[in-house]
């Protein structure tokens, strides 16, 4: 499982989980038999930690170094005005921290701020000091239970050796802008939406890429029917002259997973078009809330909208949606991979029962499924 976040460079975290967590989705599409409570050994043992890449994500702890400059949710002036008008609070909290070990913004009595959150109204000033000693390399997460964040002083939570080693700061914006096109595997210049958002202006960006270029990191390439250079890591040219034949397995795709970052290339290259609507109102939504993209071998084949309920420990299908020229009883090896498939995502939900929408007859019938 290390390999594939070594591979992706970060994996991105997102708490909702209606049909289970962004980052278990991704390790569940790449990792036989993978089950939640994998990874978050992985966080109990700080072999990952969070750290904002693009978005809140899970890094090796090995690379540290290369996040100490960090940006946080609004950047480091805004985390450093916060700890400046609460420099009182940010005293007891650390103080409390060093006594008793991880602890929460629960933990304390809420206390005023003039900190604005993202409404313009007053912060809780804990919440603001604890998130600026993160990002300032003081604390850092120690657990989560559910969606609250225990915070712990950072020297109790990775190995001294790890943060000994001091990495220059253009150094790590470079680290993180590769790590970026190690995520995607086939990102252009200007990466797609918000792929290279928070590590610096496009001028330094370009000049950093031209630098990945020339250290032999990355290499330019030209795509059939894509527009513009393309960058491909060194180490994986070689799948360019020899690919491999493509795996006769169906997986889900998160909706946060790199793969779907470049929804354009998506739209080139594979003719799938990719929106994620969760911020969409009902009305507005063409597919659903929270949709997984369904990839069967080298091809896009649909969609589905599973939902897990927990308490019923059941998983039921809301809704699938067939590509236009994709018939899954004639594609040969779909029925039993999707069966596969379906199978692996009860056990990865914890679930002993499969439902199906009341339209979706074909669908029940065809992959009749059981943990």
């Amino acid at each position: 499982m290390m390999q594939v976040f070594r591979k992706l460079g970060s994996i991105q975290f997102d708490p909702i989980a209606v049909a289970g967590r962004n980052h278990d989705l991704v390790l569940h599409a790449r990792v036989a038999g993978y089950q939640p409570a994998w990874c978050d050994a992985l966080y109990e043992r700080r072999e990952i930690f969070e750290a904002t890449n693009k978005a809140l994500s899970f890094v090796p702890a090995s690379e540290f170094p290369w996040f100490r400059h960090a940006m946080g949710r609004k950047g480091p002036r805004f985390h450093g005005a916060a700890l400046a008008d609460n420099a009182a609070v940010a005293e007891r909290v650390l103080e409390r921290i060093r006594a008793e070990g991880p602890l929460s913004s629960r933990d304390f009595e809420r206390e005023t701020s003039p900190t604005k959150d993202w409404f313009g109204m007053p912060e809780n000033a804990v919440r603001a000091v604890l998130e600026a000693c993160t990002v300032t390399g003081v604390i850092g997460l120690a657990r989560r239970d559910g969606n609250l964040r225990y915070y712990d002083l950072l020297e109790r939570l990775l190995p001294a050796e790890v943060l000994a080693h001091e990495v220059p700061e253009r150094e790590q914006v470079r680290h993180k802008l590769l790590s970026r096109y190690r995520a995607h595997g086939l990102l252009g210049a200007g990466g797609a939406g918000g792929t290279f958002a928070r590590i610096a202006a496009p001028q330094q960006r370009n000049e950093l890429r031209k630098e990945l270029v020339e250290l032999g990191a990355l290499v330019p390439v030209d795509v059939e029917g894509v527009r513009g250079k393309r960058f491909v890591l060194a180490e994986e040219t070689e799948l360019l002259q020899a690919p491999p034949e493509p795996a006769s397995s169906v997986a889900f795709i998160a909706p946060f997973d790199s793969l779907l970052w470049d929804t354009a290339l998506l739209s080139s290259l594979f003719a799938y078009d990719y929106v994620w609507e969760g911020f969409f109102p009902p009305a507005k939504r063409r597919w659903g809330y929270y949709v997984l993209p369904i990839v069967f071998g080298d091809r896009f084949a649909g969609r589905i909208e599973p939902r897990i309920d927990r308490d019923r420990a059941r998983v039921e299908v809301l809704d699938v949606w067939w590509e236009d020229g994709f018939e899954p009883r004639r594609a040969a090896g779909f029925v039993e991979a999707m069966r596969d498939a379906l199978r692996a995502y009860l056990r990865f939900a914890g679930a002993d029962c499969l439902e199906w929408a009341p339209h979706l007859t074909m669908e029940k019938r065809l992959f009749l499924t059981r943990p």
